[in-house]
């Protein structure tokens, strides 16, 4: 698996472990049986961009912690991607707000660690098609998640 880290926030290297960002990422491809050729993209950066790209794609004009942008295989009406010869099925990116994270590890009482794995794996799991715009999405979607975070 190929995980690509940017820390887009000044001394943002110094606070998170890039081999914990990695290590989230990977257990949580591993629970879901993602393809060992897999590879996803991480920027950890500030409010002010992720409310940014908040407004530009997703029509919400606020910072939020996590934002996933999955890229999927081209398809024969060619409104996917084009699939990179490298033998790497792309999944995506993930974008986490350092400051947004640290605001919600302290108000439920955790370690900034444990905020972004929970970020972290949310994103994965969008990157792999899960959803909560239903109900029983949500649940699903909230298992999945309690399970990976468990194994770490």
């Amino acid at each position: 698996m190929e995980i690509s880290i940017l820390f887009d926030i000044e001394s943002a290297a110094d606070r998170i472990d890039e081999r914990w960002l990695k290590r989230v990422t990977e257990t949580a491809l591993a629970a879901e049986d993602a393809d060992f050729s897999s590879e996803v993209s991480l920027v950890i950066t500030g409010q002010e961009k992720i409310q940014d790209l908040n407004r530009t794609y997703l029509d919400e004009d606020r910072p939020t912690d996590v934002l996933s942008f999955p890229m999927f295989p081209a398809t024969n009406d060619k409104t996917g991607f084009v699939a990179p010869p490298d033998g790497l099925k792309h999944l995506g990116e993930i974008i986490i707000s350092l400051p947004q994270a640290e605001i919600q590890a302290s108000e439920h009482g955790h370690s900034l660690d444990r905020e972004i794995a929970v970020l972290l794996v949310h994103g994965v799991l969008h990157l792999l098609g899960y959803d909560h715009a239903e109900p029983e999405d949500t649940q699903k979607m909230q298992e999945r998640e309690k399970t990976i975070l468990g194994k770490l």
